[in-house]
């Protein structure tokens, strides 16, 4: 079998990429969006039905009360949109010290998910929620057209329960991926940049904002390829290569499950079906975490994680 070109990099530097602890569990209840975001790597959006069932769920929750986590990472697709997402929510925040609910923003706003956030501030869940950009161009060439003055009207109704304000305990983090075909500016001058005009603009406070760079999977893959990006993007991340990155990913210490049960080292794995392990390994038959030292899968997407600063 041919070797993969991050493969053939880590092997130059002498690295070989293996787990640390396991601390945390990550959970993609399934690929059902209200958006279609062009750079999901996972390809989600609203004509997808992939979504994890009933026995799954349980699956997930037994798991986690035979094999306790120090975090655990409820993502998607849209998480809002699998109906058993408020028991998840309940029984998971009782079986971890921190349970994160990613969101896009938008599906908070339907009106099925009306009482999320108010659940979440009661259980004290950590909202990671995606935003592309401070303006409403650069954010609607991503999500469509519309989806600005939802993003904002849902950033304050969080801020308005708490998430977000200092002083709270209530966290909201933030996450922005480039627009286009090109890496990250550095996270903390970004970081600034947001805060400083999400609240002089709208009066919108956020805790943290993390800065990550574009998976060449999936939709996003494809757009590359229709724009002719694909070989320059590419390019641009295997020539970012940072060697200092590799401690610090989050596979070496995640390990992430699917809709369907089976489980992987993290959901860009997940995307391209590298499954943990030798072989399918479902997460009801999962009784001891990986040890440290367990080799991780790896592919050329692999390089959009360890460009630059990394993706931790």
């Amino acid at each position: 079998m041919t070797q993969s070109a991050f493969r053939q990099t880590l092997d130059r530097h002498g690295l070989e990429l293996t787990r640390g602890e396991t601390t945390t569990l990550q959970v993609n209840v399934g690929r059902t969006c209200d958006l279609a975001c062009r750079h999901c790597h996972l390809e989600a959006g609203p004509t997808r039905t992939e979504l994890m069932n009933q026995d799954t769920v349980e699956a997930v929750i037994a798991c986690a009360e035979r094999t306790r986590f120090a975090t655990i990472d409820i993502t998607g697709g849209a998480p809002e949109l699998l109906p058993q997402l408020p028991c998840l929510v309940e029984r998971l925040a009782l079986l971890t010290p921190r349970l994160i609910v990613r969101t896009n923003l938008t599906a908070l706003a339907r009106p099925e998910s009306a009482a999320l956030p108010d659940l979440y501030r009661k259980q004290r869940v950590v909202l990671v929620a995606s935003l592309p950009a401070v303006n409403a161009s650069q954010t609607e060439s991503q999500r469509g057209e519309g989806t600005w003055e939802i993003c904002i009207t849902v950033l304050r109704r969080l801020n308005g329960i708490g998430y977000g304000m200092q002083g709270s305990g209530l966290e909201l983090d933030l996450v922005a991926n480039p627009t286009g075909a090109f890496l990250p500016a550095g996270q903390a001058q970004t970081e600034r940049r947001f805060h400083l005009d999400l609240q002089r603009r709208y009066g919108i406070s956020f805790s943290n904002l993390y800065t990550f760079a574009n998976m060449p999977l999936g939709r996003f893959r494809s757009w590359l390829e229709q724009s002719g990006n694909l070989e320059r993007y590419l390019q641009k991340l295997s020539g970012s290569f940072n060697p200092c990155t590799l401690p610090g990913l989050m596979c070496r210490s995640l390990i992430s499950v699917d809709w369907n049960g089976f489980l992987y080292d993290c959901d860009f794995n997940l995307a391209v079906g590298l499954h943990h392990g030798a072989h399918k390994l479902h997460i009801s038959d999962l009784t001891t975490l990986p040890a440290p030292g367990t080799p991780i899968p790896v592919g050329d997407h692999c390089y959009s994680c360890t460009a630059g600063s990394g993706f931790t």
